[in-house]
């Protein structure tokens, strides 16, 4: 569904003019949906929350009955989700460690580092040696594998399968596995192999991954005990009511980890938990004309939902007519029935969503933005033309709701 649920659509059209645009996130719905997605996947497939999606502290709270950790991705990610979630289990990816955060998330007590290069590897072999009394490290390696049959042709974005800045060369492998079987880094323990190859893939796509991940890491001679395979399970901004496959996609884990038993498989979504439950909430300021097309212009933009620009789509929206006009101006209205809806940013790449079907849309009217709940704020360049921030309301928490813009 592109509408927004009762509780976003009511606070919505609440909040005074001075208090929009604000990002609105139902919190009813994120626990649904991630109680939907746990009842998917077998018990023997964990399900870790990659943070960098949305590291929203009332987020990374509600999902916590549903997740078996976090994935985090920098040393920042790492302070701030063990803060907003203490005592739960870290992994700590991405390329580029510095020093300092792989010696704060030993500190820290983190066990699990998805090791992107040989020289993070040589940094946290002797790191690990100065912090860590005895061995235990966990270390799952990253290699960007070459999957055949086009699996990765459907993506919107690949990271694997070709020259990127994401992973080991498999062709180290044999060389690596044996640094860390052979005595050579004591304090490190080869528990198995990651690899995130896509995003945006459907679930027979996604079962073919993780398959030829699997029997790829299986191959290489040595006993693992974990085979991460990633996330990037697909969200269709065109069609927001079309959703990835989990009853199929657990099925085929289910299938998948029966073949070896010896084996826990994890999987890492973070869009694809999340996004349904945000909304983004604003006013029509201005509604004009310009050569032969209508534009309305929303309070706020791409500066707060960088999404749409970033992805080149049209952000799906539910227009929320207000028939109060308080001014003594004239109402701008729209004449046809398709307008683009764009923002305040001096630029045309401000553009939210184009030809949406808006009859009669009127200054004064309010548009809530859906798939709101991933990679909207937080990639956002914020202080572009220094409008003022977005609020931010939980709704359906246990706790208060609103947190203020800023």
């Amino acid at each position: 569904m592109n509408e927004p649920t009762a509780a976003v659509h009511d606070r919505a059209l609440s909040l005074p003019p001075t208090e929009l645009p604000a990002y609105l996130y139902d919190l009813a719905a994120l626990r649904e949906h991630a109680a939907f997605v746990r009842a998917a996947l077998p018990e023997r497939v964990e399900l870790y929350y990659a943070a960098k999606a949305n590291p929203e502290p009332e987020i990374l709270t509600a999902l916590a009955p549903y997740v078996d950790g976090y994935e985090v991705s920098s040393g920042g990610e790492l302070a701030h989700v063990a803060m907003a979630v203490p005592g739960r289990p870290l992994a700590f990816g991405g390329p580029g460690k510095t020093p300092d955060e792989i010696r704060a998330a030993l500190e820290q007590g983190v066990e699990r580092f998805h090791v992107e290069s040989e020289h993070e590897l040589r940094v946290l072999a002797e790191l690990a040696r100065q912090t860590v009394p005895g061995t235990g490290v966990a270390v799952l390696l990253r290699f960007n594998l070459a999957v055949g049959d086009g699996a990765l042709a459907g993506s919107s974005l690949a990271m694997g399968g070709r020259p990127t800045p994401f992973g080991l060369d498999p062709s180290r492998a044999p060389h690596l596995v044996r640094l860390l079987t052979d005595g050579t880094y004591p304090h490190l323990e080869l528990r198995g192999v990651h690899a995130h190859l896509a995003s945006g893939l459907d679930a027979p796509e996604q079962l073919a991954v993780a398959r030829s991940i699997v029997e790829w890491a299986t191959g290489l001679g040595v006993p693992l005990s974990e085979v991460n395979v990633g996330g990037g399970m697909s969200v269709d901004y065109a069609h927001p009511g079309r959703r990835f496959d989990w009853t199929a996609y657990g099925e085929g884990l289910g299938r998948l980890a029966a073949e070896h038993p010896e084996l826990t498989l994890r999987i890492e979504p973070g869009r694809a938990l999340t996004v349904y439950c945000g909304w983004y909430a604003t006013e029509v300021l201005d509604v004009k004309h310009s050569h032969g097309e209508e534009f309305a212009v929303v309070r706020g933009g791409t500066h707060h939902l960088r999404t749409p620009a970033t992805k080149g789509h049209d952000q799906p929206c539910s227009v929320l007519p207000v028939e109060e006009w308080p001014h003594p101006w004239p109402r701008p209205a729209a004449d046809g029935e398709h307008i683009t809806l764009t923002g305040q940013l001096c630029t045309p790449k401000d553009l939210l969503a184009r030809n949406v079907h808006a009859p009669g849309l009127r200054a004064g009217d309010r548009v809530a933005f859906s798939l709101a709940g991933a990679y909207a704020w937080n990639i956002s360049h914020h202080e572009f033309l220094m409008h003022p921030r977005p609020g931010f309301h939980f709704l359906n928490g246990s706790v208060g709701d609103v947190r203020p813009s800023g």
